[in-house]
C-alpha cells in the first residue's frame, strides 16, 4: 500500500476538508461517556486472552542488536456459560485509544467500549477442534478495529486471533509501554505477512499444548485443544487485506482469505491464488485509481467472489461506523461531518453486513456449509452488490 493510501492519510485528508473537531473536548469530566459496541448474535459466550509474542528469528529494525520484534495478539474463543464471572475486555486500553482518536482529530472524554469478551473465561470444550481465523489490521491502526466481525465469528464457534503489527499499531504492552505507529519506520504489507506467518507458528504451538506468551502467563485450560491448525482462514482490513493475499502466496496453512476493502496491487503485488478468496469493497473498487482490485481479480483461480457495499466508505467494514457517531455526539459534530467519515450507510446496516458476510464466507470454506448468501444477491442486503 502506498503511503498516500494509508488510513492515516485518508483521515488527514478528511480533517483538511473540515471534519476536524476540538481535540480532547470535555477531557477532565468526572464520568466520561462510555462508548458501546453491538453484541454478537451467536449462541456462544466469548472468551479472550492476550499473548505477548517475541519473534526471535528476526532482529528489531530500530532497537538494535540483541532485540527482536515484539507484538501483541488476542486469542478469542467460545467460552462456557459462566464466562460472565470473568472481567470484560475493553476494546483497547484507554491511553492508546485516545492517541488513536487524537491522531484523527476525534479525541473526546470517553471511556473505551466494553467488548463481549470475558478475559480468561473457561473454554467451551467442543466435540472436535474449532477452525481458526487470523486478523491483520490496517495501516496505523490496531488489532481491535474489527471487533464486531471477530466477536460474531467467535459467538458462532470460531477461534479468532487478532494481531498488532510492530511499528504500525496503537497499542500497549503488558508492562505499560505504549506502542504508537512509527512514521520513520516503513511497514509494508510484506511486514504484516511475515508477522502473520510467525503467529501461525504460535497457533501451532498453542494447538500442541505449548504456551508462547513471552512472560508465560497462564492460559485458559483447554485452549490449545480447541484449535484446529489444519483449518485456518485469514482476513484483513486495508493493508491487512493485502497482507492476507501475500500470506496465502507464501503459506498454504491459510485455506481461505477475505479482503475488507484492500488496495490489492499497490506496493507488493500478490501472485496467483488457487484457494478461496473474497473481496468486500467500498473505496477500493475495480475502477478506483490505485485500487489494484481490477488487476488482482484475474489472479484468483480458485473460488472467488467480489461484493461492493453501496454507501460505505473505506472504514465501513470496521468498528468505526458504529463508534464515530457516538464520538460525534460528544464532540458536537454535524450530520454532514459524520457522513464524510462513514458514508451514507446507516451504522446498523454496516453491522449487519459485517456480521453476515464474513461468517458465511468462513462457514463455506472452513466448515463446508453451503451459503445461499454467497451465491446470489440477497433482498435482505440490498446495499451489497455482486461484482461480476
Amino acid at each position: 500500500m502506498t503511503a498516500s493510501l494509508t488510513r492515516r492519510h485518508l483521515l488527514t485528508a478528511a480533517l483538511a476538508a473540515g471534519v476536524a473537531v476540538p481535540l480532547g473536548a470535555g477531557r477532565g469530566l468526572a464520568s466520561p461517556k462510555r462508548l458501546m459496541l453491538p453484541p454478537p448474535t451467536g449462541p456462544h459466550p466469548v472468551g479472550t486472552v492476550p499473548l505477548h509474542l517475541i519473534d526471535t528469528s528476526r532482529l528489531d529494525p530500530v532497537a538494535g542488536p540483541g532485540h527482536h520484534p515484539e507484538l501483541m495478539a488476542d486469542v478469542w474463543y467460545p467460552a462456557t456459560r459462566d464466562a460472565r464471572r470473568h472481567p470484560v475486555k475493553a476494546w483497547m486500553p484507554a491511553a492508546p485509544m485516545h492517541a488513536l482518536f487524537e491522531s484523527a482529530g476525534l479525541d473526546a472524554d470517553v471511556a473505551p467500549p466494553r467488548t463481549a469478551g470475558h478475559q480468561g473465561a473457561p473454554v467451551l470444550r467442543p466435540a472436535g477442534r474449532r477452525p481458526v481465523v487470523v486478523f491483520s489490521h490496517g495501516a496505523a491502526d490496531q488489532r481491535s478495529e474489527a471487533t464486531v466481525v471477530v466477536q460474531e465469528l467467535v459467538s458462532h464457534g470460531y477461534v479468532v486471533v487478532t494481531v498488532d503489527h510492530p511499528y504500525d499499531p496503537f497499542g500497549e504492552f503488558p508492562d505499560g509501554r505504549l506502542r504508537l505507529p512509527a512514521d520513520d519506520v516503513p511497514v509494508t504489507p510484506w511486514d504484516h505477512a511475515r508477522d502473520i506467518r510467525f503467529v501461525l507458528d504460535r497457533i501451532e504451538d498453542l494447538a500442541a499444548g505449548r504456551n508462547p506468551d513471552a512472560q508465560g502467563r497462564p492460559l485458559p485450560a483447554g485452549l490449545g485443544a480447541a484449535l484446529d491448525p489444519h483449518r485456518v482462514g485469514m482476513f484483513g482490513f486495508s493493508k491487512g487485506a493485502t497482507a492476507t493475499a501475500l500470506v496465502m502466496n507464501t503459506d498454504r496453512r491459510v485455506r481461505a482469505g477475505l479482503s475488507l476493502d484492500g488496495p490489492m496491487l499497490s506496493g507488493p503485488r500478490p501472485a496467483e491464488l488457487d484457494r478461496p478468496f473474497m473481496l468486500m469493497t467500498a473505496a477500493f473498487t475495480p475502477g478506483a485509481d490505485e485500487s489494484g482490485v481490477g488487476e488482482f481479480w484475474p489472479l484468483l483461480h480458485g473460488w472467488r467472489l467480489q461484493v461492493h457495499t453501496a454507501g460505505a466508505t473505506h472504514i465501513g467494514y470496521c468498528d468505526y461506523p458504529w463508534l464515530i457517531p457516538q464520538l460525534a455526539a460528544v464532540n458536537g459534530m454535524s450530520g454532514e461531518q459524520v457522513t464524510d467519515w462513514i458514508g451514507t450507510l446507516p451504522p446498523a446496516r454496516a453491522v449487519r453486513i459485517q456480521r453476515a458476510y464474513p461468517l458465511a464466507f468462513f462457514d463455506l470454506h472452513l466448515r463446508h456449509l453451503r451459503q445461499w448468501l454467497l451465491e446470489r444477491p440477497s433482498p435482505a442486503f440490498p446495499e451489497v452488490k455482486f461484482v461480476p
